[in-house]
């Protein structure tokens, strides 16, 4: 037993270490995946979004309004344009992303103690973008107001002020994101789908490569060693790169990590295998070395939507929340993050921990049944 396991321990790593699409898969999609993603998205939010403004008012109101408008952080004033088509110019050009349109009668309905109303257009090919024109626009919106709410009664003392203005104060407490940033919100979605996807293509390409060479197109090579489906060479790899997609790559990039590390290992450990098991056991439906791409490379973006952490779960239709509990990487994002960004314990995270060990004992128990069906065909085709 022993000499078949070291005999297929040796002949794996051989092939994950001289097969480059294997290598690339392994090793270099996740060291540098994460990466390349936290790099991009490492700003956190949207600033100095460039802006056109039109001021039909051109009145001290509406004047006031636009300083304050500029002065907020997420805005930058680029353009100042006389009417729509001209701003509409420079949004067509991709050199503004937002207009900011005030009427003419802006001023005149503040002092006649009716509404104002100011316009504001979004180029909503960039979600983000529009998030901070719209919060800057509210905020100056809302002071402005209570401005002017103060200003009508000159007479009153500040507190009787200061309640007029704002009968009921609200206090914004932002947790687990304070900052409302991009990275902190996906990122850790990210890295569990890297290590399920790269395990996905970079076994499923092994299987296919092994079906080409094999003159039968049998998975089992024609070898004594292969009478038991030993499958443990990927944990090992595995270990090293979870270790550095889950503590270093946050570590470098200052993602948030509150989570105990010892209690995010131990539930790692589980989603790790469970990663191994269902790739092994998808890698059966790979008949060539090209297939895993056709496969499996499209279902990143549908996992990341299925899992719940980029759209509510109450908003997914329930067969979808259905068809996600197979894939491994939706109760370790759950997981995850709970853990990882809100600081819960493993006890915590008790439902995603023990599905991840049912999935593990579920794929494994299939990867062994389609091993030993691929072992009898193997058999049968000898003799």
């Amino acid at each position: 037993m022993m000499k078949d396991i070291y005999f297929i321990f040796r002949r794996e790593f051989y092939l994950v270490f001289r097969d480059h699409a294997v290598l690339t898969f392994f090793i270099f999609l996740c060291l540098g995946y994460p990466l390349i993603y936290t790099f991009i998205y490492s700003n956190e939010v949207v600033r100095q979004v460039p802006v056109a403004v039109i001021d039909q008012s051109k009145s001290p109101l509406s004047r006031e309004f636009l300083r304050m408008w500029e002065a907020s952080p997420n805005v930058k004033v680029v353009a100042h344009c006389n009417d729509l088509g001209e701003a509409q110019l420079f949004m067509w050009q991709k050199e503004i992303y937002g207009i900011l349109e005030i009427p003419a009668d802006f001023s005149k309905d503040i002092n006649r103690g009716e509404q104002a109303h100011v316009a504001l257009f979004c180029d909503m090919g960039a979600l983000l973008n529009y998030k901070a024109l719209l919060q800057a626009t509210s905020d100056v919106a809302i002071t402005l107001g209570k401005e002017i709410q103060v200003e009508n009664f000159p007479y009153a003392s500040r507190i009787q002020q200061e309640i007029t203005a704002s009968p009921v104060e609200i206090s914004e407490v932002k947790m687990f994101n304070p900052q409302s940033g991009f990275a902190s919100f996906i990122i850790p979605a990210v890295l569990i789908l890297v290590i399920q996807q790269s395990l996905l293509l970079g076994v499923g390409t092994i299987a296919g490569t092994a079906r080409d060479r094999n003159p039968r197109h049998s998975l089992v090579p024609v070898d004594k060693h292969y009478c038991k489906p030993w499958c443990i060479v990927y944990m090992p790899v595995y270990f090293v790169m979870g270790f550095w997609v889950f503590f270093i790559v946050p570590r470098i990039f200052s993602l948030t990590q509150i989570g105990a590390k010892s209690e995010l290992m131990l539930f790692l450990f589980p989603f790790l295998l469970a990663c191994v098991f269902f790739a092994i056991t998808a890698s059966f439906f790979s008949r060539e070395r090209e297939q895993p791409f056709l496969l499996f490379v499209f279902t990143s973006v549908p996992l990341m939507f299925i899992s719940g952490i980029s759209w509510p779960k109450e908003g997914i239709a329930g067969y979808w929340i259905a068809l996600s509990k197979i894939f491994p990487s939706t109760h370790g994002i759950d997981g995850f993050v709970k853990m990882n960004n809100m600081g819960a314990t493993l006890g915590e995270v008790l439902p995603e921990y023990l599905n991840l060990w049912i999935l593990a004992i579920i794929y494994f128990i299939l990867a062994c049944l389609l091993y030993y069906r691929e072992i009898v065909k193997s058999r049968k085709v000898r003799s």
